[in-house]
């Protein structure tokens, strides 16, 4: 005769198994689920270099920006190590540059290497900054990232191996593009008009 399953477990287990990727999607719980520390990966990258009003100065072959996990801490505040150094996620609507409508450039915390421009941000309501596009393909690197037991397509610096965020297909018109970033994971530089 079949054992008949217990409905009353299955239903915690769910519930359960349901709220951790809540929590987890929110960024609650990336202060306790730290990855391994990014130290970054020696080597050589081109990076579209852009001066502080805006405009680009040309394509460099740059040596990457590589540093031991106190350099790090150092550097970086302690949400901004999490985020950027171990691949964690600020919680929605806490971090900085959510209602920035300055015009500059968002510059990653890490290396200074310019990610995106004001002008490519847009309003999206999730709660991160989000952008259209990147300032430049070659700045940023895409992968895989199968966090949360999904597949998405994580962003992270091309010169520091920074994360920075993921990026979605549920964007504004002309790419149709969400680049969804951790405000800590940037440092906005307003133009200048020198």
């Amino acid at each position: 005769m079949p054992v008949k399953g217990n409905k009353s477990s299955r239903r915690s287990f769910l519930w359960f198994g349901g709220s951790i990727a809540a929590l987890a999607g929110f960024g609650i719980l990336s202060g306790f689920f730290g990855g391994r520390t990014k130290v970054g990966t020696p080597g050589r990258v081109e990076i579209a270099q852009f001066s502080d009003s805006g405009a680009l100065i040309g394509v460099e072959t740059v040596d990457k920006v590589v540093k031991d996990e106190q350099a790090w801490k150092d550097q970086l505040s302690p949400i901004a190590f999490r985020v950027t150094r171990q691949d964690g996620t600020e919680r929605a609507f806490s971090g900085p540059y959510l209602d920035n409508h300055e015009a500059g450039i968002f510059r990653c915390t890490a290396c200074e290497t310019a990610l995106f421009g004001s002008d490519a941000k847009f309003e999206s309501g999730t709660g991160w900054p989000s952008f259209w596009q990147p300032i430049a393909a070659e700045n940023i690197v895409e992968h895989s990232d199968w966090g949360l037991g999904l597949v998405r397509t994580g962003l992270s610096c091309a010169r520091c191996d920074s994360h920075l965020g993921h990026v979605f297909h549920d964007g504004p018109p002309p790419t149709r593009l969400r680049y969804c970033i951790n405000g800590v994971a940037l440092r906005f530089a307003p133009f200048t008009t020198a």
